[in-house]
């Protein structure tokens, strides 16, 4: 059969243009990342002691003004409730210091020029009605990879559920008959050791370029807090059990809804092989090795968490309404990558890919009694000369 005319060529995007398209689903419909951040809000959640503890032994700046940065920013109650979290903390302890005075804050919400940022200013314009501003607002489009400030001038940096996605997909998985090719695959779960040596190099690359950028823009004494998607230590797998990697929504039912594309006639496997997700759940011991590589910052404290995927209560809801269980699934993975298959696949092909993903999650009635987790990783970071 002959290759469909895709909008847009594998190397186009995953590798040269991926900040074109790489964003969580904007709006705030049944698959939008507003809609279906419940798990990432948890994650915050559990990891936010380790935010403020560093907070409360944060230098007590002289500057009037506390510049606070939310890089990777997306949109959501999640990224405010942070800043929130930030402003309230730092306004306790300058009081208590200082007993009050003019200390002002300004937060920067920060994300590729494809983030939603309307829907983002939108709802926090809401949000202030009913809860008077605690700090001016404004939004920055580019990528975290990059420098994004005047040198010396953030003195707190977080970036929540974000590090995780890659700035490109390593143009190795893409080279036909290579031994990094990821033929047959979207991901590199399971994939070969070459293609996981790839990914982790690309990994190891962005943290780099991260921490580099983060070190020229923080000013000494300042707080860096960062929470991405991440693995157990001494883990060869992205994840920590066998429940999770068959139940992963990147996983199994992803590579059995582009196989059914293929079957039906609908993409050829030069098509499914030009995919790849471009995310990668680093170890504590390559977050730290990265820290330690760039210098310039003291970690405070690192943590690896499991955040299981639905309360126990929704889980005996599924088990009794399978349908609603496949709904529920497939708008959590597309709210994560459908804007990349749409760009990749175009509009109608993207419907018929997740048509085929809710259709495996709903008849598949292990899913119903296995509990996938998501490993996150957590580290507050001082920065010093």
């Amino acid at each position: 059969m002959e290759s469909p005319s895709l909008p847009v060529t594998a190397k186009d995007w995953t590798s040269t243009s991926l900040h074109r398209v790489l964003c969580m689903q904007g709006g705030e419909g049944d698959v939008s990342y507003v809609n279906n951040s419940d798990c990432q809000a948890l994650a915050i959640t559990l990891c936010k002691p380790i935010l403020i503890s560093s907070l409360q032994s944060i230098k007590l700046f002289t500057s009037p003004i506390i510049r606070i940065a939310d890089l990777g920013c997306a949109t959501g109650s999640n990224t405010f409730d942070t800043v929130d979290t930030v402003v309230e903390t730092l306004r306790q302890l300058f009081t208590a210091v200082y007993g009050g005075g003019s200390l002002e804050f300004e937060a920067f919400f920060c994300d590729l020029p494809s983030n939603d940022f309307n829907m983002l200013f939108r709802l926090l314009s809401e949000k202030q009605k009913v809860d008077s501003a605690k700090y001016f607002a404004s939004g920055v489009a580019g990528s975290f990879c990059d420098r994004l400030f005047p040198r010396g001038t953030i003195h707190v940096a977080v970036s929540l559920s974000a590090l995780h996605w890659l700035s490109q997909i390593p143009e190795k998985v893409l080279e036909k008959g290579s031994r990094t090719w990821n033929k047959g695959k979207t991901w590199i779960e399971g994939a070969k050791k070459e293609v996981v040596d790839a990914y982790a190099e690309q990994s190891d690359k962005d943290l780099s370029d991260f921490l580099k950028c983060r070190k020229e823009e923080m000013v000494e004494g300042g707080v860096l807090f960062v929470l991405m998607g991440g693995r157990p230590s001494g883990s060869s797998s992205q994840f920590g059990d066998q429940d999770t990697r068959v139940k992963h929504p990147f996983t199994t039912t992803m590579e059995q809804a582009w196989q059914d594309l293929i079957d039906e006639g609908l993409i050829d496997e030069e098509t499914r092989d030009g995919f790849n997700i471009p995310a990668y759940m680093r170890s504590p011991e390559e977050v730290a090795a990265g820290i330690d590589r760039i210098g310039g910052f003291k970690i405070e404290k690192m943590e690896y968490m499991k955040i299981v995927e639905y309360s126990d209560e929704k889980h005996e809801e599924w088990k009794k309404d399978p349908v609603s269980y496949g709904r529920a699934r497939t708008n959590l993975v597309q709210a994560a990558i459908r804007p990349m298959v749409e760009v990749y696949l175009g509009v109608d092909l993207c419907d018929e890919l997740f048509k085929r993903y809710e259709n495996r999650v709903s008849t598949t009635r292990e899913f119903l009694h296995i509990t996938c987790f998501f490993g996150v990783v957590a580290f507050s970071a001082i920065r010093i000369e």
